[in-house]
């Protein structure tokens, strides 16, 4: 009778932690393009952030083609009655004009101060740009002159910084060496609103490329970097002192094909995380035709919840993905580099 009793004991239990396990579901309120118009025919790295108002701002670079002095920051804010065109809101030319140079990964960030902050890069390449800075107070309409990081300093290279409850900034970064060899990420960190920045390593073995990282902040504080890398796999390192340091990057268990990804703390608890599903291929774009959404519920064990797009061919990459303050996920990424796809989620348990 005892072993009746435990084995059914141990059922229930097994049961329980089955059902606390169910993933949530999917429901998609809003699948569309930002626009169907443009005045360039490429477009790359988008970027989100809800503003004070609660209304979405989306960004992205745009031009003839990736490097083309032409490339410049775009934007389009979104209302009820859907995307406003794109418009321009930096550029790489020079007060004469004499020199244009390509600008790349616009990153869009609200910091506790309400202000908007556009981090973008300007320069001839990954390898030798250098990071800018532009600040909006109201809200995306207008936005301040662009002022030059220092020396060092690059802001967050394609994925959103977070903002601890110190009100420390944590802002994902990386470099890449000229001849294309070495691939190294950090963190930036600011205490005063992005105003000043600190540079903080996240090693790596010499024999691995980790760039792009996007941060996520587990139960008990603990940070945890996912991070782009040549490995075929995700990789991860995480910092417990709010990221004066970081554990040596690891493989973990998603398969990526050295491509862009994001991820996201959800309001509720639980992570997102958008990624392409594949091993990397002999040409650049393989593995870019499959784009999944997956949730965690502790950051580690990451389960696939939606397949947002899987085709024979075509590029869907470098996602971002937010929560805005009613619980709804938005998330856009790049459509065979010639529209940003924009999704509106609601996740049901």
């Amino acid at each position: 009778m005892f072993l009746k009793f435990k084995f059914l004991l141990v059922a229930s239990v097994l049961f329980s932690s089955c059902a606390e396990k169910k993933l949530p579901e999917v429901e998609v309120l809003e699948n569309a393009f930002i626009y169907n118009k443009s005045d360039f025919p490429q477009c790359h790295a988008s970027t989100l952030v809800e503003t004070e108002a609660g209304t979405i701002i989306a960004a992205w670079f745009g031009g003839e083609y990736e490097r083309h002095p032409d490339v410049s920051i775009y934007q389009s804010i979104k209302s009820d009655s859907g995307w406003a065109a794109p418009s321009k809101i930096a550029d790489g030319k020079t007060p004469n004009d004499t020199i244009s140079n390509p600008t790349w990964n616009p990153v869009l960030f609200k910091n506790q101060q309400q202000e908007l902050l556009l981090f973008y890069k300007e320069g001839p390449s990954p390898s030798t740009w250098w990071g800018m800075l532009k600040r909006s107070t109201d809200d995306g309409k207008t936005w301040s002159d662009a002022i030059r990081l220092p020396e060092g300093i690059l802001g967050p290279i394609k994925n959103k910084p977070i903002q601890l409850d110190s009100g420390v900034i944590v802002s994902p970064s990386s470099i890449e060496s000229e001849d294309g060899n070495t691939w190294k990420s950090h963190v930036e960190l600011s205490s005063d609103q992005g105003k000043t920045w600190q540079r903080v390593a996240i090693p790596s073995a010499d024999s691995v490329k980790v760039i792009q990282p996007t941060l996520i902040q587990l139960k008990n504080g603990t940070l945890k970097a996912l991070l782009r890398s040549d490995q075929n796999y995700i990789l991860e390192s995480t910092s417990t002192d709010a990221g004066k340091s970081w554990s040596t990057a690891k493989a973990g268990t998603v398969l990526n094909p050295n491509s862009g990804i994001d991820a996201l703390t959800l309001n509720e608890g639980g992570f997102l995380l958008v990624y392409n599903p594949a091993e990397a291929g002999k040409d650049w774009s393989d593995g870019r035709n499959k784009l999944n959404l997956a949730y965690s519920a502790d950051g580690t064990l990451w389960e696939d919840i939606s397949k947002l797009e899987d085709e024979e061919k075509g590029e869907f990459s470098y996602p971002a993905i937010i929560q805005d303050s009613k619980g709804f996920i938005h998330l856009t990424y790049t459509h065979n580099r010639s529209k940003i796809k924009y999704m509106k989620l609601r996740l049901n348990n």
